[in-house]
C-alpha cells in the first residue's frame, strides 16, 4: 500500500509468527500514545496484548516497511448476534502517515467476507486522531459519548457512496506523492549505460541530457569511468545518497540483482526498459519482491521509457523520439503507440504533458496516471491504451474522476470473441470482453475509438473547441456534392442535420448568389470569396438551432473559401466548428502557433472523419450533463429468501447450473420480478386440470434438463384452448423427450406487446452486466443489444433503453409507464446479481411489455459457486 508520504507498507493479515513483532509494537509505545490505546500507561496492556492479538478467533491486520511493525488493527471474532470491537495501534513514528486509515480499510474488508455488518469501538474523547480516522474513513457510523469515552458503532451494511469516494480521495493523495520519484525526480541514474553507442542505455541516456533535465545524471557502467559525458561509477553502491529514478537497461537475468541492489542503496523508482522479465517467472518473482521490500514504485519492466516535460523537471527518459511539451497526458502499454500518438501530437502543435510507456504494468500503471493528470496542473486531455485492465471498478472511478475535468480518450485493443457461440443463453453470447470494456468505458465518460488515426482529429477538436450543446450540425460548403456527402456524415454519425431558422435564411440569401441553397446543408456556390463564406459561417453558428457547423471548402480559381474563417471561430458564440479542406494531404491540421486554451477549428481530409469527431464530442457533452443519481434500490424484495432458494439449489447439487422452474419462479418472486403465473405438472390430465383453472389459451412448455432454448427443440406449444390440444401438446413432449422430459410448464398466455430480452451476466473482474435486446422470436434474428455494468446510474438505465440501433424509441409509444416497467425489471435484476453473487447467469425472453406493463414470459437462472468477493475499493498496489 502507498501511504499518505508516498513511501509503501506491506498490508496482510497476522498469525503467531508475529507475535514478537507486535508486542515490541506495543511496548515501544511511548506514555501518551499507551494510554490512548490502553487508557492507561500500565505496562500490564502492552504486556499482554500480543497474545490476544494472533489468537485463533481473533482477525488482525499489520502494516510493514522495511521489516518493521508500523501498525495493527484486530477484532475477536465474536458469535452470532454479537458485534466485534476494533482496536488498534500505530508506532508513534509512524502516525500522520495514513497508516491507521490503511488498517482500518483491511480490517473492514475482512470483516465483511466474513459476514459481520457491525464493528464497534471505544476511544477516548481526547483520542482526536483515531476519531479523526473513523469519521474521516466514509464508513456510515453512530456515536455515542460516555463521560471522557466515546462509543463509536461502524455500520458495515449500509454501503454509502461516501466510502468509495473517500477511500479514492485518499488514495489519490498517497498515489501522486509516491510518484513524484518516477515522474519528477530530483536526480535520475542510468544503468546499464553499454559500450556501443547504439544500446539502449546509452540512447536513453542521451536523450535524458538533450531534454535538459534539471537534476543531477548519474551513470552506472563498468566499462567507462564516463558515459556520454557523465561521470560513471562501476555498480550501484557506488551512487551518492538520494537518487530519485533509476533507469535500468541491464540484461533481464541482472534486472532483479539490481532492483536489489538500488533498494539498498535508497533509490525510490525504477524505469525498467529490459524486456523478458514478466515472461520469466524466477525474474518477475525476484523483482517484485525487491521493489515491494524496499518500497519503490516502478514502471515497466519492458516499456520504451517515460517523459515529464514540465519545465521544472525536463525528463526525456526514453529511447524513442523526443516528445514536445503540451497539454496532452499519454499513457500506453505499447511503445508503438506511444511514438504514434506523440508524434501526433508534436505535428498538431498540442504538444504532451507527461508520457509513460507502461510497458508490462507491473506497478504504474493507468490508474496511476489518471491520478497525477488531476493534480499536475499542466494536462487538459489524456490519452489512454490498456491491454488489460485489473482492477476495472477501480479504474472506471478514477476515469469518471478526471472526466469530469477533462476529455479522457482511449484506443480499443483487441479483445476476443471466444465462447460467443458455445454461450447458453443470448445474453453471455453478447457479453464479450470487448462489450464489457465498451460499458465500462461509457458509463465512465471515457471516449472510446477504434482507430490510432482517429485520435488526432478528436484532440484537436476537444483541445480547441468548445463542446456541442447538441446534436444539431449545419454543414456549409461551397461544394453542393461534397455538402451532401458530408451530410450523410453526419448522419451515419448520430448527428442531426440543422436547418436554418426563417431569420438565417434571410439573410443568407441577402448575401449569397441566386444560385446558393441556403437550406440543409448551405451550399455558397464554388466562387464566393473567403470573406463572404466567413460571415454564412457567422449568421449559422448565430442561429439558435444550430450547435454546430460543419464547414467545408475546395480551393477554387476564385481563392480559398476556408482562408478567412479564423477570427469567426475565435469569436464564436460557444459553439464548435470543424472544418473539411478538400484536397489536404494530412488527415487533420490545426493553425500552427496555438497555445492552450486558444480557439482555433480542426481542419479534416474528408468529411467522415470531421462528423465523427463532432458525435464524440456530442457524447462527451451529453455525458457531462448527466445527473449521477444512482438508480433506486427495488421496492418488495426477500433478500433471506432469494439467499434460502440458492443456497438450496447449489446442496441439492455442487456444481450448480440452471434452476429447475419451480425454483426460478420462487427466486423471480423474491426479486419481485413480474413474472407470469407458471404451474409444472406431470401429466397431460394435470395440464388439462391447470388450463381449466386458468379459463383461457394457455401455453405449455417442455421441463427437460440441458434443453434452454425450448422453442428451437419443439419445446414450446403456444394459444392452446382444448383439453385435446393441451393434451396433445404434452404428449408430443413425452415422445420427442422421452425420459429426458422432467415435467411440464403451464402458463396463460400473455397480451401481445413489444417482446424484449433482458439479461445479466457477471464478468468476473467488472461484475454483473445488464443485457437489453429484442426478445421473442426476433432474438436470433436481430442481433442488437445494448449494455451497462451494474451498479447502474439513472442515467446508465435510460442509455440502456434508448440504446437499440433497430429500434429507437422503441418504447416511447406507450408513454412514460412502459419505460418505467422495464427500468423496474432491469433493476430488479441488477439486484439479484448484486445480492446474490452465485448467480452466473441470469435471462428474461421475451419480457412482453404492454399496457398492462411488464411481464416476464420466460425466465431462466443460473448458478454456480461464487469465488471470494474481493474488496473493489481497497487500495493495493499490483505487485
Amino acid at each position: 500500500m502507498v501511504l499518505t508520504d508516498g513511501s509503501s507498507a506491506l498490508v496482510r493479515l497476522l498469525d503467531a509468527d508475529d507475535r514478537a513483532a507486535v508486542d515490541e509494537l506495543h511496548r515501544s509505545l511511548p506514555p501518551d500514545d499507551r494510554y490512548r490505546r490502553f487508557f492507561s500507561v500500565s505496562a500490564t496492556g502492552p504486556r499482554m496484548i500480543a497474545d490476544v492479538v494472533v489468537a485463533d478467533d481473533v482477525t488482525a491486520v499489520g502494516a510493514f516497511a522495511g521489516g518493521r511493525l508500523l501498525g495493527v488493527a484486530h477484532f475477536r471474532r465474536e458469535p452470532p448476534g454479537t458485534d466485534p470491537e476494533v482496536a488498534m495501534a500505530v508506532a508513534h513514528p509512524a502516525q500522520h502517515r495514513g497508516v491507521g486509515s490503511l488498517l482500518l480499510e483491511h480490517l473492514v474488508a475482512a470483516a465483511v467476507e466474513q459476514g459481520v455488518t457491525r464493528l464497534t469501538a471505544t476511544v477516548l474523547a481526547a483520542n482526536h486522531d483515531m476519531l479523526r480516522v473513523f469519521h474521516d474513513s466514509g464508513i456510515p457510523l453512530r456515536t455515542v459519548p460516555d463521560g471522557t469515552e466515546i462509543g463509536v458503532e461502524l455500520l458495515l451494511d449500509r454501503p454509502d457512496e461516501d466510502y468509495p469516494q473517500a477511500v479514492l480521495e485518499r488514495g489519490a493523495l498517497a498515489d501522486v506523492a509516491s510518484l513524484s520519484p518516477v515522474l519528477a525526480p530530483r536526480s535520475v541514474v542510468v544503468v546499464g549505460a553499454g559500450r556501443r553507442p547504439d544500446s539502449v542505455g546509452r540512447i536513453v541516456l542521451r536523450s535524458i541530457g538533450a531534454g535538459g533535465f534539471t537534476g543531477p545524471v548519474h551513470v552506472v557502467s563498468r566499462h567507462a569511468a564516463t558515459v556520454e559525458g557523465h561521470p560513471a561509477v562501476p555498480t550501484v553502491a557506488g551512487l551518492p545518497e538520494g537518487v530519485d529514478l533509476a533507469v535500468l537497461c541491464v540484461p533481464a537475468a541482472a534486472v532483479p540483482e539490481v532492483a536489489e541492489e538500488c533498494g539498498r542503496r535508497g533509490v525510490r523508482a525504477l524505469l525498467v526498459i529490459t524486456a523478458g522479465i514478466t515472461s520469466d517467472p524466477g525474474h518477475a518473482a525476484a523483482l517484485a519482491s525487491a521493489v515491494e521490500r524496499y518500497g519503490m514504485r516502478m514502471v515497466g519492466p519492458n516499456c520504451l521509457g517515460l517523459v515529464d516535460t514540465d519545465p521544472a523537471v525536463a525528463l526525456q527518459a526514453t529511447f524513442g523520439r523526443p516528445v514536445t511539451a503540451g497539454e496532452v497526458g499519454v499513457a500506453a502499454q505499447s511503445g508503438g503507440v506511444v511514438i504514434a500518438v506523440t508524434a501526433e501530437l508534436d505535428r498538431l502543435g498540442l504538444g504532451a504533458s507527461t508520457v509513460v510507456s507502461t510497458g508490462d504494468s507491473v506497478d504504474v500503471n493507468a490508474d496511476d496516471m489518471l491520478l497525477w493528470w488531476a493534480q499536475d496542473g499542466r494536462t487538459s486531455a489524456a490519452v489512454l491504451y490498456v491491454e488489460s485492465l485489473r482492477r476495472p471498478r477501480m479504474f472506471a472511478a478514477l476515469a469518471r474522476r478526471l472526466a469530469r475535468r477533462m476529455p479522457v480518450l482511449t484506443v480499443r485493443s483487441g479483445s476476443s470473441e471466444a465462447g460467443r457461440l458455445a454461450a447458453a443463453s443470448h445474453s453471455a453470447g453478447s457479453a464479450t470482453p470487448r462489450v464489457v470494456r465498451d460499458a465500462l468505458f461509457a458509463q465512465a465518460g471515457v471516449v472510446a475509438v477504434d482507430e490510432l488515426t482517429e485520435l488526432p482529429g478528436l484532440l484537436a477538436l476537444l483541445c480547441r473547441q468548445p463542446l456541442p450543446a447538441g446534436p444539431r450540425v449545419a454543414v456549409l460548403s461551397n461544394a453542393g456534392g461534397a455538402g451532401v456527402l458530408a451530410a450523410d456524415a453526419c448522419v451515419r454519425a448520430g448527428l442531426d442535420i440543422a436547418n436554418p431558422g426563417p431569420a438565417t435564411r434571410a439573410e443568407l440569401t441577402a448575401l449569397l448568389p441566386a444560385t446558393a441553397a441556403v437550406g440543409d446543408p448551405v451550399d455558397t456556390t464554388a466562387t464566393v470569396p473567403a470573406a463572404v463564406f466567413a460571415r454564412a459561417l457567422e449568421l449559422l453558428l448565430a442561429d439558435p438551432g444550430v450547435d454546430a457547423v460543419l464547414a467545408l471548402g475546395a480551393s477554387t480559381g476564385a481563392g480559398d473559401p476556408l482562408g478567412e474563417v479564423a477570427p469567426v471561430v475565435a469569436a464564436g458564440p460557444g459553439k464548435p466548428v470543424v472544418l473539411v479542406r478538400l484536397g489536404q494531404p494530412e488527415a487533420v491540421t490545426l493553425p500552427p502557433g496555438l497555445h492552450a486554451g486558444d480557439l482555433a477549428a480542426p481542419a479534416f481530409a474528408e468529411p467522415a472523419a470531421a462528423a465523427r469527431a463532432l458525435a464524440a464530442a456530442v457524447r462527451r457533452e451529453s455525458w457531462l450533463r448527466r445527473p449521477s443519481v444512482a438508480a433506486p434500490a427495488p421496492q418488495g424484495v426477500d433478500p433471506a429468501g432469494a439467499r434460502a432458494v440458492v443456497a438450496r439449489a447449489l446442496a441439492e447439487r455442487d456444481e450448480g447450473g440452471w434452476l429447475d422452474p419451480t425454483a426460478t419462479g420462487e427466486l423471480a418472486a423474491a426479486a419481485g420480478l413480474p413474472a407470469v403465473a407458471t404451474t409444472v405438472v406431470h401429466s397431460a390430465e394435470a395440464a388439462v386440470r391447470r388450463w381449466r383453472a386458468i379459463g383461457g389459451p394457455v401455453a405449455v412448455k417442455a421441463d427437460v434438463p440441458g434443453v434452454l432454448h425450448k422453442r428451437r427443440a419443439g419445446g414450446v406449444a403456444t394459444g392452446l384452448d382444448s383439453r385435446r390440444e393441451v393434451g396433445r401438446a404434452v404428449r408430443e413432449f413425452r415422445e420427442r423427450f422421452g425420459r429426458g422430459l422432467r415435467g411440464v410448464v403451464v402458463q396463460p398466455m400473455v397480451a401481445d406487446g413489444v417482446e424484449l430480452l433482458l439479461g445479466v451476466t457477471v464478468d468476473p473482474l467488472c461484475g454483473p452486466l445488464l443485457t437489453l435486446g429484442l426478445g421473442g422470436s426476433s432474438t436470433d434474428l436481430v442481433d442488437d443489444r445494448t449494455h451497462c455494468l451494474v451498479p447502474a446510474t439513472l442515467a446508465d438505465l435510460d442509455d440502456l433503453l434508448d440504446g437499440l440501433h433497430a429500434a429507437p424509441g422503441l418504447l416511447d409509444g406507450g408513454g412514460p409507464g412502459l419505460r418505467t416497467a422495464v427500468r423496474d425489471v432491469a433493476c430488479r435484476l441488477a439486484w439479484l446479481a448484486q445480492e446474490l453473487p452465485e448467480i452466473a447467469e441470469a435471462e428474461i425472453n421475451p419480457l412482453t411489455v404492454g399496457d398492462g406493463g411488464a411481464v416476464a414470459v420466460d425466465v431462466r437462472i443460473r448458478v454456480a459457486h461464487a469465488a471470494p468477493a474481493q474488496d473493489p475499493w481497497l487500495r493495493r498496489l499490483p505487485l
